[in-house]
């Protein structure tokens, strides 16, 4: 058995459509649409440079069902360049491309692998003494424990298996293909190219079982770097395992902190709060970040009823500082202080505006006698243009309509008392 060194990836997640981001004016739309192709040029030119002996991409590749073809012949335009290095590589279907869900197909280059889906496979590089045992999802929802009809470890090789899975469980992640390290143990493989899982995470290192991350984040629940890992074998063991990263633009949360300050000084602190962050991304990537306002504040009211003004400010502010920096959302979550409780506006109505937010019998009441502000919001709401207090409105989520506006009046009655 020789040394060798292998490019571990997956949640790829090509030509994710992304839906929903023309509603943010000034994110760079097509940047965002083309980062998942963008990193998935990186890990091509990676693996050649650094000349890999196989790649695993252990599920996801695809988001699900194409578009059209041109998400396939891209595939096969990029994979074509790997095999034109002479390294081959090596897949298996999730959740995202099951079986079931990817009907089109264009011919793959000969040095593509693909794990079938009925039982698991064994893949052996007899150069190098590696044995690849993997199988693929045949629809989205696998149940079973498919890791308990693996098989044993080949003899005198390096054994790898490959899953789409996320373990007993991650949070955010469907239990798929369900098991414990337990069961992963038992087969006696040297390492487990796991996916399925977004967050890099090396689960256990006797043996290695790792989640490499996906490559590309793609929302703002997906925030940080992204990328894969290359792995490094000698004398038959796993020498290192370093995390790459791929991505063309990242995602990132900025919490400002609003304790005690007045509407007119919000976009100071949001300055100084982006500054911060623009100044700590290290990498120099296109940086899409989602503005939190919090804290007590006696002028929590005024500040949810500027909200649109306090994002076009924001937006203004992010400009100045990078043509870079963007903004996704601005959430305006800033709470009233407790004394702003206790200015004289009438018990009853203090009461009532009190429970609105929270009282499920006296929300479906107001349902019934605000019946028509639902037409009129479906119509003309206004500039909300992240469709929160519109969607609530339509679905009759009146709870979280009325925990907006019962701010907002708090700070109209009390500025008024």
């Amino acid at each position: 058995m020789t040394d060798f060194r292998f490019l571990h990836a997956a949640d790829i997640h090509l030509d994710s459509p992304l839906r929903g981001l023309s509603r943010y004016e000034g994110l760079p739309e097509q940047e965002i649409r083309g980062a998942t192709r963008a990193a998935f040029d990186n890990l091509v030119r990676f693996a050649i440079d650094e000349a890999v002996d196989f790649v695993l991409i252990a599920g996801d590749l695809f988001d699900g069902e194409w578009r059209d073809m041109g998400t396939g012949l891209y595939f096969a335009r990029a994979i074509g360049r790997l095999d034109q290095a002479g390294i081959p590589v090596f897949l298996l279907a999730g959740n995202h491309d099951a079986e079931s869900v990817i009907t089109r197909s264009v011919p793959w280059p000969p040095n593509v692998r693909l794990f079938g889906t009925k039982k698991p496979e064994t893949h052996i590089l007899a150069d190098i003494g590696v044995a690849i045992h993997g199988q693929g999802f045949p629809t989205p929802a696998v149940t079973d424990n498919l890791v308990l009809a693996y098989p044993e470890a080949a003899s005198h090789h390096f054994n790898i298996g490959m899953l789409h899975t996320a373990l007993a469980g991650r949070q955010g992640h469907a239990s798929y293909a369900p098991c414990s390290l337990d069961d992963l143990r038992s087969k006696r493989y040297d390492y487990w190219a796991l996916g399925h899982v977004h967050e890099h995470e090396i689960v256990c290192k006797e043996p290695h079982v790792v989640f490499p991350g996906n490559t590309q984040g793609r929302t703002i629940r997906e925030t940080g770097p992204k990328g894969a890992v290359i792995v490094t074998v000698e004398d038959a063991r796993v020498a290192s395992v370093e995390r790459i990263e791929l991505d063309v633009l990242r995602w990132a949360v900025v919490e400002v902190d609003c304790t005690d300050a007045m509407a007119d000084a919000v976009p100071a602190l949001i300055r100084a709060a982006l500054l911060t962050a623009w100044r700590g991304s290290a990498s120099g990537l296109p940086l899409v970040v989602r503005v939190t306002l919090t804290g007590p504040t006696s002028d929590a009211g005024t500040m949810h009823d500027r909200a649109g003004p306090l994002r076009d400010d924001t937006r203004a502010v992010a400009a100045s500082i990078s043509p870079d920096l963007f903004i996704e959302k601005v959430k305006v979550l800033v709470a009233s202080e407790s004394q702003a409780d206790e200015v004289v506006i009438g018990d009853d109505l203090a009461a009532l505006i009190a429970r609105a937010p929270t009282d499920a019998a006296l929300a479906e009441m107001l349902a019934d006698d605000l019946g028509p502000f639902l037409l009129a919001a479906q119509m003309s709401l206004g500039p909300d243009e992240d469709g929160e207090l519109r969607n609530a409105a339509t679905t009759g989520d009146w709870s979280s309509v009325l925990q907006t506006a019962t701010l907002a009046l708090r700070s109209r009655l009390t500025s008024e008392a």
